[in-house]
């Protein structure tokens, strides 16, 4: 009868793999760094509602101080309201947007102007 240092199963060789390249979640672009100077996107109307409900949130239930729990809260009512009570977040949302927008126009055209002039510094 064999023992049972003869029937175990022998180490398998050790083999280096080459390092899989470092990166996140599959498909995700690499975060660039923006300009710090162009406008910020607006809020979404879920954001401009937030706000809202936060502040009487916090004044119903003073004992939650979890902003998990404020949000929970608040994405669960914002998805039980009626599209007619959203139109007011939609709206400031909408106006947000028209603003950043034109602020965008402008922000483009200044630093196409500030290349433009830099192109002919070097000639």
């Amino acid at each position: 009868m064999k023992t049972r240092s003869q029937t175990a199963p022998k180490p398998l060789k050790t083999v280096a793999l080459a390092p899989r390249p470092s990166s996140s979640k599959g498909g995700s672009k690499p975060a660039g760094k923006g300009d710090p100077l162009a406008p910020k996107k607006p809020p979404t109307a879920f954001f401009f509602y937030m706000e809202d409900f936060r502040k009487t949130y916090k004044q119903e239930n003073p004992s939650v101080k979890s902003m998990q729990e404020v949000g929970k809260a608040c994405g669960e009512k914002w998805n039980k309201m009626a599209f007619e009570e959203k139109v007011k977040y939609y709206d400031i949302a909408t106006q947000k947007r028209a603003e950043f927008d034109k602020a965008m126009i402008e922000y483009k055209k200044k630093k196409e102007s500030i290349e433009m002039s830099e192109e002919s510094d070097y000639d």
